[in-house]
């Protein structure tokens, strides 16, 4: 993570802000011998904020989370991994409901103070009498070194954890932002794709939370993309508990930027290393895109460039085909002058002013060879620019994919 002397990177993940606690237990959803129960746990009820998939087809776990959360309070958190509940009627949004029953029972919270989630394989049933014994497990081994096993328990696909925390100050205080995600397939964000919590022992109005999360995710988790599919549980949360002893923060406090700064940190980094750990990936892409005339262009070709199947196939195969930025970028509905547009592989300039060039093809295969690569793409028509980060296209991708429910 870089640092800059407003914050420094602390470990600890969701429960490194004072107040919460967390735990992951096997409840054996779907496979024998794994944590596939998380539970987090504010001691104080927390201010909160969501952004939920904007598919049509929404998991009863978002839906039943969704009508929680507009007091825009919450305490707990549970999380079940293996089987999304998504497609699965009114038993679904039974099951839904029956989770955060559980968990505020075992934790002496009102139902509606629970955010419920869950991911896995659409269109099965939760296995309820495993879910609840999950949960009963997962509550009484709460403990502040207890994220680490949270993070690993709402894992599929994924091959590592993805946690992240800072530390700062904010109105005299020391302040501390964490957070925990998942995703690896099914990763193209339209807010968001992909399960992520984010806690903070800040003291924020929760509509300030909520305008500081919508900020951060959009230059975020939703500049990462895998493989283009949006998931039908896609879910990010965040819960500020106060108990840091900082004063009120609302968006018209001057300190309003660096906790929105500090999110962002913390959002970036999961959603870096969501994309690094795409299905099958061999290889970790940063697009960045200069010159635009807005952030929002930037921002939607690099997105473009990052999520193109061929560009993503060149990156698999070592290609220096920069053919395949220039389309990607001139097909997302950007308005630009081509004959401007210069591509770089991290350093080197393969096209200038839209045209191909003689480059240094040993170079470019030296730079494709590595793990991380960036494709800058300098429009030259304005002063703002953008990122977006994504990964390769391989082979097990699709054998990943093929087999997964199996």
């Amino acid at each position: 993570m870089s640092q800059t002397f407003k914050f420094t990177e602390i470990p600890g993940g969701v429960t490194a802000p004072q107040g919460f606690l967390a735990a992951g237990a096997a409840a054996e959803v779907r496979k024998k011998g794994r944590r596939d129960l998380a539970i987090l746990y504010s001691e104080k009820p927390a201010a909160a904020a969501a952004l939920f998939t904007q598919s049509q087809v929404k998991a009863a776990p978002v839906l039943v989370t969704q009508e929680h959360l507009a007091t825009g309070s919450a305490q707990v958190v549970v999380v079940n991994s293996g089987i999304a509940n998504a497609c699965t009627g009114e038993q679904g949004l039974a099951d839904a409901k029956m989770m955060a029953k559980v968990a505020g029972e075992v934790l002496k919270v009102s139902p509606e103070q629970v955010v419920v989630a869950s991911t896995g394989v659409i269109g099965e049933y939760l296995p309820m009498d495993k879910i609840e014994s999950g949960i009963k497990k997962a509550a009484v081994s709460l403990s502040q070194e207890g994220g680490v096993f949270a993070a690993e328990a709402i894992l599929t696909t994924d091959t590592t954890t993805k946690e992240c925390a800072v530390k700062f100050t904010l109105g005299g205080k020391e302040v501390m932002i964490g957070g925990m995600a998942k995703g690896s397939g099914m990763i193209h964000p339209n807010m968001a794709t992909m399960l992520g919590f984010i806690t903070t022992d800040a003291h924020v109005q929760p509509q300030t939370l909520d305008h500081a999360l919508r900020w951060a995710a959009d230059r975020s988790f939703n500049a990462i993309t895998v493989d283009g599919d949006t998931s039908t549980n896609d879910m990010v949360v965040a819960l500020a508990n106060a108990q840091a002893g900082n004063h009120l923060l609302t968006d018209e406090d001057p300190e309003y930027s660096l906790f929105r700064d500090a999110l962002l940190l913390v959002c970036t980094e999961l959603a870096k290393m969501i994309a690094r750990d795409g299905e099958g990936a061999t290889k970790f892409l940063e697009v960045r895109v200069n010159g635009a005339v807005s952030d929002r262009d930037a921002l939607t070709i690099a997105r473009a460039v990052a999520g193109s199947s061929l560009v993503k196939s060149a990156l698999f195969g070592e290609d220096a085909n920069w053919g395949r930025v220039l389309a990607a970028a001139g097909a997302c509905g950007v308005t630009f002058d081509p004959n401007l547009v210069d591509v770089y592989l991290d350093d080197l300039l393969v096209a200038a002013q839209g045209k191909g060039l003689a480059f240094d093809e040993e170079q470019a295969s030296t730079i494709l060879a590595g793990h991380d690569l960036t494709i800058t793409v300098d429009l030259k028509q304005g002063d703002a620019g953008g990122k977006a980060w994504g990964c390769d296209l391989s082979i097990d991708y699709v054998r990943i994919n093929a087999n997964y429910r199996t």
